[in-house]
């Protein structure tokens, strides 16, 4: 990844951050939202942005009601990044795992029955 899809990929994870936060449209629907990630395309005119949701009871349900609001977030984030962007990109959601899957195997080593060792 180039620093320029790097510097672009903060950009955008700065703005939808305080857009999620703003939320006044109701979208989320309470539930507490953080951009994990956003991984820009070469040409800059996609964005894959990683959720991480805690306190969602059904992340499916949030990724897709914010998945159908995709246009109203994408025209927010392009009048706050309009000065220092040629285009807006098109924003693809996911769900981040790595979270899930760090304390899946939190879990996993605290479930194993380790036998202590003689001296």
């Amino acid at each position: 990844m180039s620093l320029r899809q790097q510097k672009y990929g903060r950009l955008i994870q700065k703005e939808l951050s305080d857009i999620f936060l703003r939320d006044k449209r109701g979208i989320l629907d309470n539930a507490f939202i953080t951009i994990a990630e956003v991984k820009v395309s070469p040409d800059l005119s996609v964005a894959k942005v990683y959720l991480s949701m805690t306190l969602a009871k059904d992340k499916k349900v949030v990724l897709s009601q914010i998945s159908q609001h995709k246009g109203e977030i994408r025209k927010a984030l392009g009048d706050r990044i309009r000065n220092q962007a040629r285009i807006v990109p098109d924003l693809v959601f996911y769900i981040d795992e790595v979270e899930e899957n760090a304390q899946r195997i939190e879990d996993l080593i605290k479930s194993l029955n380790i036998p202590k060792e003689e001296k």
